[in-house]
């Protein structure tokens, strides 16, 4: 059964996904086109981390963080679209409201990481470019190290704040969540209790965890941007901006989605525009990134064609 009884109501113990649309025809394309979608992401994100692992000349500050970056995606995707795959192959759209709460906790931890991540190679690039004769001492083995680690571990521990708030509401009405996975604002709003504060938590969390390293990020670039105008040879300046022309193509496709998504409380946002703007960043960014990577880096092509 789905729901218990549950005081003058019931207990929801279930979810239903409503993806992106309904019907056998439909669903056989979805599951097509997201099949395809999943072994290309899983297949590109993988050869950069075996690339960056195996060749020598990427053991370096910005290929270490690149193939933290693909682990990432890696996680990302197969939290996502395995669920969905399931989904439209047997059309059962059904997920229990412990496995819903799970998929929301590593999919809140993983783009919190993603954010400080993004922001962590931002820095990596500000000190290549602006202060090349300081960047072998101060991005040192231990710096690239503490910056991953700190990533993750932020990631994780500013999500259980609200896993812990959502985990703790009273769904005893509709269970149709209007989205393709298991979001926080979608999820919320089923909820019977008063989620005002966990609206509002959840508002304040997201935006500790994206505005910061966006800004982080946006400063280091204008900082790059200003010195990289200041190289008197088109040369130097387009092999400056070429080392981190691939990364301002992923801050901003992964940056404008997000925000767009988090920006406002709970309470403001329409649900089927950010199901278009959720599927950017939860989907169409870790499919992206390798190809980003690997066409516009020559380290990447040249490790690739060795193998």
């Amino acid at each position: 059964m789905a729901n218990q009884e549950w005081k003058n109501g019931t207990v929801i113990t279930e979810f239903i996904l409503l993806d992106f649309g309904n019907g056998p025809e439909l669903d056989c394309l979805l599951f097509l086109m997201f099949l395809l979608i999943y072994i290309v992401t899983i297949t590109g994100n993988t050869c950069i981390v075996v690339l960056v692992v195996v060749n020598q000349h990427l053991h370096i500050p910005m290929y270490f963080f690149l193939g933290n970056l693909a682990c990432l995606e890696i996680c990302y995707s197969s939290n996502i679209l395995p669920r969905m795959l399931l989904s439209y192959a047997g059309g059962d759209r059904r997920i229990s409201v412990s496995g819903c709460f799970t998929q929301y906790y590593f999919f809140g931890c993983l783009a919190a990481t993603e954010c400080y991540l993004l922001a962590a190679m931002s820095y990596d690039r500000y000190l290549a470019v602006c202060e090349p004769l300081h960047y072998p001492s101060r991005m040192d083995t231990g710096l690239c190290l503490r910056l991953a680690a700190a990533s993750w571990v932020s990631g994780f521990l500013s999500n259980s704040i609200l896993m812990f708030l959502i985990s703790n509401l009273d769904f005893c009405g509709p269970n149709e969540i209007d989205d393709f996975f298991c979001d926080s604002f979608a999820v919320v709003k089923l909820s019977c209790s008063d989620t005002w504060v966990t609206g509002f938590v959840i508002s304040v969390v997201a935006g500790v965890c994206s505005l910061p390293p966006f800004l982080l990020t946006f400063s280091s670039y204008l900082y790059i941007i200003v010195t990289v105008t200041r190289i008197p040879s088109a040369t130097g300046r387009k092999k400056a901006f070429s080392t981190c022309s691939s990364h301002v193509i992923v801050v901003i496709f992964f940056y404008w989605s997000i925000l767009a998504v988090y920006v406002l409380p709970y309470h403001y946002t329409n649900i089927l525009p950010n199901k278009v703007f959720s599927a950017f960043y939860t989907i169409l960014t870790p499919l992206v990134n390798p190809f980003i990577y690997s066409l516009r880096n020559k380290e990447i092509k040249k490790a690739l064609q060795r193998q």
